[in-house]
Formats: C-alpha cells, structure tokens, sequence
C-alpha cells in the first residue's frame, strides 16, 4: 500500500553515533546493479545495466559484508559441505508486507511484533520485508538470531526513494521506509555481498521510488526482495522484467552462478492484467499467497510446498512462507564465472 506523501523532507530521529549527512547517503539507492552503499549517480533510464561497482559502505551493509559465512542450507546431512557448489538441503522462505510506515490506512502499530512471533515460530532461513522502517529490520534480525542457535544472522536495507526530496521516503518515526533482507549464515566459506538499486521504470504519479535489494553468498545462493509499484500495472510488470531479466543475470555475471530465490510484493497477481506470470521466466519456478505476494526461485530450486500464515489483522497481508529443496548445480547452459 502507498504510503501519503507529505511535501518537503521529513525530520529525520536521529541516529545515535552517525552524522546526518552519513545517515542520508546511507539511505539511498544507487544504480541498478550497485553494490552499494553511499549515493553513486542514479542508473539513467533505459540505459545498458553495468556490472556491480564498489561504493563506501553503510553501517548495516558494513556489518553483512564483514561476516565471513555462507547461507545455510538448513536440513544437510551431517558432514555435507556446500562449500565451492550449491550443495542441496531445504530452505525455509518467509515473505513478509508489514505496512509498518505509520502513515497509510492499513499500519496498526503491531506488525512487528506479529512477525517477530511468525518468525519465532517458522523458523524461515531467509526473510525478505517490504514496507518496513529500517529499524524495524534490526529488530526482527535479532528475532531470528534468537531462534537459531547455530551460525549467524545477517541483514540489509534498502530505502525507497523519495522522487519530490530527492532524498529517502521516511516513515511516520522519521526513519528510512523500505524493503528489508534477513538471512541465516554459516560459519563457511566467502563472506556475503550486498547489491541494491532503483528501477528505471517508475511511476511519474508516484511519489515513491521503487527498489530492489539482493544478498549473495558465493555460490551458495542470491536471495532478492522487492515492492513494486501498486499504481500503475504495466510500471510494474517492467520493474519485473528488469529483476529477473537484467538485474539477477548481471548479479550472477559479477559474482558467478548461484540458484536464486526472490520474495517480494509485487503487486500484480496470476490471472490479473496484467499477469505476474508473464515477467516471470519459463525455467522459474513461482508460488504466491493467493494475491500479490510471490515468492519465485530458478529452476534448480524445487518449492515443495508453501502457505498462507495469519499475521492477526496486523497488517494487511498474510505471510507467506515456502520451503525450498537447492539442487547441487546450475542448470544445463549456465555460466559460472571463475571467482
């Protein structure tokens, strides 16, 4: 859901031990395949997608670029090594829209709190959120590092751009508003990458900028989340189309081939005009809650089954959690770039 736009940039709370100026460039996209940090120049519309490029990094995507651990791959057996492949496994997978900026109709103070008991309960290897305060993201990390004894947790976020500030959208507490990345590590292997951005395609009508957030650890894994645009369709399904069609590809280009799960809201529905599944590639496999939440992966991942988990009218979306089995290779005609 949109969150109203009040005209002008919103005070900011401010943030104990960082500048203001350092709290701004933090919150904000770069191009379309940054790894990023910092406020590189904005990706131009409709211009070619680069390779990742390295920026000085914020405080949060500081903290998930110096933990030296792997996506864990929950359920291997005993003495199983993923290191230097995809390994197999299962992998729990949470979705999560919060409606947590307190200032659209549906916030009612208590998504947070639902969904760190969601997650207490589930026990999801990765979570990707959408609508969310950036330390809401913080809070809901140390739900999961609470539930899961062994390894690390480690998360990002991205902010949505503000187009009228030319600044980050704030929530109603004054904190950057966005989408957020949770997930379980193990102690192997590289440490994780970070990659974030703003989509050409945007709503002029919205005053809310759209973006996209990607954590990779070395082939093991890219989990993607995303909020696309709820006002205009067809913005949608091209900010679609540019996640799974250039963003991801160029993603894998960089940092070589992993299978690829992404969980977002995307705001468009299978059977809608326009339909979701037409952004989708033929080799992804998808599921979806019965509405606009997707969770989609590469066909080396199988999703054997996924459902609907209440969230108590604490928003108003249900979660939506699946559970993944990661095959042990890249599929027939993949690239894998030597590393």
């Amino acid at each position: 859901m949109p969150i109203p736009h009040t005209f002008g940039n919103p005070r900011a709370v401010p943030e104990r031990g960082r500048p203001a100026a350092a709290r701004e460039r933090a919150a904000r996209a770069g191009p379309a395949a940054a790894r990023i940090t910092g406020t590189p120049p904005p990706h131009p519309a409709g211009a070619p997608l680069s390779a990742p490029s390295t920026h000085r990094p914020a405080r949060r995507a500081r903290r998930a670029l110096a933990v030296v651990f792997l996506l864990v791959v929950a359920g291997l057996p005993a003495g199983s090594s993923t290191g230097g492949g995809t390994g197999s496994g299962t992998l729990r997978v949470l979705q999560m829209n919060l409606c947590n900026s307190g200032r659209a109709g549906c916030w009612t103070g208590r998504a947070v709190p639902r969904a760190a008991e969601v997650i207490a309960a589930e026990l999801p290897d990765v979570v990707t959120l959408n609508e969310v305060c950036r330390d809401d993201v913080d809070t809901l990390e140390r739900a999961l590092a609470g539930r899961h004894a062994g390894g690390r947790v480690v998360s990002a976020f991205q902010a949505a751009g503000d187009r009228p500030s030319g600044s980050a959208t704030r929530c109603n507490n004054g904190q950057p508003y966005g989408i957020g990345l949770l997930a379980r590590l193990d102690a192997r292997g590289d440490r994780p990458e970070v990659h974030r951005g703003t989509y050409p395609a945007q709503d002029p009508a919205d005053p809310e900028e759209r973006v996209w957030l990607c954590l990779h650890a070395a082939a093991v894994l890219h989990a993607c989340t995303t909020h696309l645009a709820n006002t205009d369709g067809a913005v949608a399904l091209a900010q679609c189309g540019q996640l799974v069609g250039a963003v991801v590809p160029a993603i894998r280009r960089a940092e070589g081939y992993a299978p690829t799960v992404l969980g977002g809201d995307l705001n468009l529905r299978a059977g809608g005009v326009p339909d979701v599944r037409s952004c989708v590639p033929p080799d992804y496999r998808r599921v979806d809650d019965g509405a606009r939440q997707q969770i989609m992966a590469t066909s080396d991942v199988t999703i054997c089954c996924h459902r609907a988990v209440d969230m108590r009218g604490s928003t108003d979306h249900p979660a939506l959690l699946a559970t993944l089995t990661v095959g042990g290779g890249a599929p027939a005609g993949s690239s894998t770039i030597a590393r």
